[in-house]
């Protein structure tokens, strides 16, 4: 299908805790101003970290179903202002300093009147599952991709995962776990393992999609360091001597929505891949606490389905939003 041609910019964005200019870098297709503009859709990317390129294949939505997309890189990320200076700054890296952006970010395109769609996936959709239960003026429907509703069902699902690769590789993650050694080139192998069986399934690997992912983690990883865990030189932003793929340490390590789930009141649609790492355990607490939800598991996908199975998550998103479902 076509994609419709994009516009980019930076907003503004004020960081308190820091001395300069900040801002955050977006990208839209469609039309945000035409008289019959239908309500967009703000995509939330994963990571935390990943910037939004990887998740470009949903633009098609654009076109397909004349819903504006908005992506955006949240702050320390992608193409918004990186802040490395802050690595470990448990008290800077807190869901509370994105939820702040992506008011900032709704605020500016001035689409609350209107109303808004939410897309998160992966790191995204706690992100906006967070933000659904404040009620925010202007949300209409909610969509939450690969998807925990908390890090400790996040925990167990990577454990069972873990536990179905060749008892080899388990005692290589294992060892690297216990020595805190996460550079060796068996640990690597390990996980790249680990990584074509549930976070993406498509050969050759990485896709296209997962390696814009893995580029910006890598080339700044402040954020994904210190939300997710804290390794080695963090005092000097160096997190080139981790992560550990299944231990969290950083400021995610306890966060959970499910007693705030009965607070979120939009219309939602949850989806994840057969092979996800967000196996069904993660997602459960929201089709079971959710009162006006769907929930579909794609097969033959991982947790790039929008990847995998890009035209089913296209027409099963399509129709969510508007309302053929």
């Amino acid at each position: 299908m076509t994609t419709l041609q994009a516009r980019e910019g930076n907003i503004p964005f004020n960081v308190p805790e820091v001395t300069r200019s900040c801002y955050t870098f977006y990208k839209i297709f469609g039309d945000l101003s035409a008289p019959d503009a239908k309500p967009p859709l703000i995509v939330l990317h994963g990571g935390p970290g990943a910037g939004h390129d990887y998740l470009l294949p949903l633009a098609e939505l654009a076109s397909d179903y004349s819903t504006p997309v908005i992506f955006y890189d949240q702050i320390g990320n992608g193409r918004s202002t990186h802040l490395q200076e802050t690595a470990g700054d448990k008290s800077l890296w807190q869901e509370k300093l994105f939820v702040r952006e992506l008011e900032n970010l709704i605020d500016h395109f001035q689409v609350r009147e209107r109303g808004f769609h939410i897309l998160g996936q992966s790191w995204g959709g706690m992100l906006g599952s967070s933000y659904a239960a404040s009620h925010p003026k202007g949300l209409l429907r909610l969509i939450l991709a690969n998807a925990p509703a908390s890090m400790e069902l996040w925990m167990k699902s990577m454990d069972r995962l873990k536990a179905q690769l060749p008892e080899e590789l388990q005692r290589v993650i294992d060892k690297a776990e216990e020595d805190k050694d996460f550079e060796s080139p068996e640990y690597e192998a390990a996980v790249e393992v680990f990584y074509r069986r549930y976070l993406c399934i498509l050969e050759p690997f990485p896709a296209p999609e997962v390696a814009a992912a893995l580029h910006w983690l890598t080339e700044d990883s402040t954020v994904y360091g210190t939300i997710m865990f804290v390794a080695k030189n963090v005092n000097q932003g160096d997190f080139r001597n981790g992560p550990s793929e299944f231990t969290i340490t950083g400021t995610l390590k306890t966060w959970s929505i499910v007693d705030r789930l009965k607070e979120i009141n939009v219309p939602t649609l949850l989806y994840n891949g057969e092979f996800d790492e967000a196996q069904d355990l993660c997602m459960a607490p929201f089709y079971e606490n959710l009162s006006k939800v769907k929930w579909v598991t794609i097969q033959n996908s991982s947790h790039f389905t929008h990847v995998e199975q890009k035209e089913k998550v296209l027409k099963l998103v399509g129709e969510f939003l508007t309302g053929q479902y």
